[in-house]
């Protein structure tokens, strides 16, 4: 993941500072909107946002087990995932356990 970073950091680091003129900046555009439409790299960023909806779920649920019971009313209201009437899926697209 990290080497995608760098490599993402890279490329708009040359975009940002190059003075290469339009024509190279339309190229890199192309290229980069290319690697994001390619199915292997949405199928990719669609399994990121499912674990990291997994995994805020389980957090969240670890921090309302832990201090849910303690808030007052006034925010136990406005916020709904501490209702204990509560769908195991959230519109946020993450679950609680």
């Amino acid at each position: 993941m990290w080497k995608l970073t760098l490599i993402v950091g890279v490329a708009a680091g040359y975009v940002l500072g190059a003075r290469a003129g339009r024509q190279r900046y339309e190229q890199i555009a192309k290229a980069t909107r290319q690697v994001a439409q390619s199915p292997k790299v949405q199928s990719a960023a669609g399994k990121a946002k499912q674990q990291a909806g997994a995994v805020a779920g389980k957090a969240a649920g670890a921090v309302a087990d832990k201090v849910g019971d303690r808030l007052p009313n006034s925010v136990t209201e406005r916020v709904p995932y501490f209702s204990r009437q509560q769908s195991a899926d959230d519109s946020w697209g993450t679950f609680r356990p």
